[in-house]
């Protein structure tokens, strides 16, 4: 897990906008060179290996999660910056930030690099502005984390184990990755990593989207609100990624503000942290980057900072290009590596663009 983590480590910056869509990605910012389009596809293929030989304790992982138990696991004390606290004696403190439940979300890389196995093996989720959120459902209460970790908010569910009286003796917990709508007071379930007691990490995206739905079909109370179930669970539904798809669902109607677009490889597994077997894209980059003519929509409008914020990826790619015909051409692959980055997206743009770090509902961080 370690492995993995260090692997597809990476950073984001938080708006106070926490919710704005006018705003890029803050991931753009900082997609660093070790990211490059160009090692996109050979880090998806060298995952969709791994996973294939490394088989993780998931079980207990996901015991751990739900019971909360963390005895016995051995872990590296954390050298984390804590926030200063003045107290009335003057003393300063340090307070921790929480280690377990910390980082235990996938998240996506942006789609640079577009497969060309796109239409045959990816499947795509649109998602609504909101807040990721890791929800577990055990020994009769419903808790949602952010994705550092902090416990915001305890609640009874009808999520299996999310209540007392379907708890089973904390033998039923649910993990569900979802996003959470403030105004809908809705969580979207966006993945499923545990579903009464049973563990799905080490499945492939489409089996357990099909798990996710079947489920949720047979709990279908989880889509009303009411005493025991003071929030609704939506699942999030998922479409292939033809041309004639990306066009359809461009078109259509969605009962949630729009944040973006997740692009989940079919065969790739549960792994927290970044991987590039997820990319991200907004609806209105979908043309650009995915060279396809998708049709007039309020979701296909590109705001006014969009062409500079395209323009950056496309001058990247090409940028990339000319990089390894001269590499070729060199016969020293290495001569060019890590000299590219895409931190000048962080500048300052040019006038009439938006400035400043926004927040997307797949990545956001509370």
């Amino acid at each position: 897990m370690e492995e993995l983590s260090q692997a597809l480590a990476c950073s984001f910056s938080v708006s106070q906008d926490l919710n704005s869509t006018a705003a890029p990605h803050p991931r753009l910012g900082q997609y660093k060179s070790k990211y490059s389009s160009l090692e996109q596809a050979e880090r998806r293929r060298q995952l969709l290996e791994l996973q294939k030989t490394k088989r993780l304790d998931y079980v207990n992982h996901a015991r751990r999660l739900a019971e909360d138990d963390w005895k016995g696991v051995e872990e590296e004390e954390e050298d984390v910056e804590g926030m200063e606290v003045e107290t009335k004696k003057n003393a300063k403190m340090k307070k921790k930030l929480p280690k377990h439940y910390a980082n235990q979300l996938m998240l996506s890389e942006w789609l640079i690099d577009v497969p060309l196995d796109l239409a045959e093996e990816w499947i795509l989720v649109v998602c609504p502005v909101g807040k990721r959120a890791l929800v577990v459902a055990s020994s009769g209460s419903t808790a949602t984390y952010t994705k550092s970790g902090y416990c915001i908010n305890r609640f009874p569910s009808l999520l299996p184990g999310g209540n007392r009286h379907n708890s089973s003796a904390g033998k039923n917990y649910t993990i569900l990755d979802c996003i959470y709508n403030e105004a809908q007071q809705v969580y979207y379930v966006l993945d499923v990593m545990c579903w009464r007691g049973h563990p799905v990490y080490d499945c492939q995206t489409d089996f357990r989207f099909y798990w996710l739905r079947s489920k949720m079909e047979e709990e279908a109370d989880l889509g009303e609100k009411g005493r025991m179930n003071p929030f609704k669970f939506v699942s999030l539904q998922n479409y292939p990624c033809t041309n004639e798809s990306l066009c359809q669902v461009l078109a259509m109607d969605f009962p949630f503000e729009v944040d973006g677009l997740l692009f989940y490889h079919r065969q790739a597994h549960y792994i927290p942290g970044c991987t590039p077997l997820i990319g991200w894209l907004r609806p209105y980059m979908v043309s650009d980057i995915l060279g396809i003519s998708v049709p007039a929509s309020p979701l296909t409008t590109k705001p006014d900072y969009a062409g500079y914020q395209l323009q950056q990826i496309i001058d990247h790619k090409r940028s990339q290009k000319e990089k390894a015909k001269e590499d070729s051409s060199d016969g020293d692959p290495a001569n060019h590596d890590g000299q590219y980055e895409l931190e000048h997206l962080s500048t300052p743009k040019p006038e009439g663009s938006l400035s400043g770090s926004g927040t997307s509902a797949s990545h956001m961080e509370n």
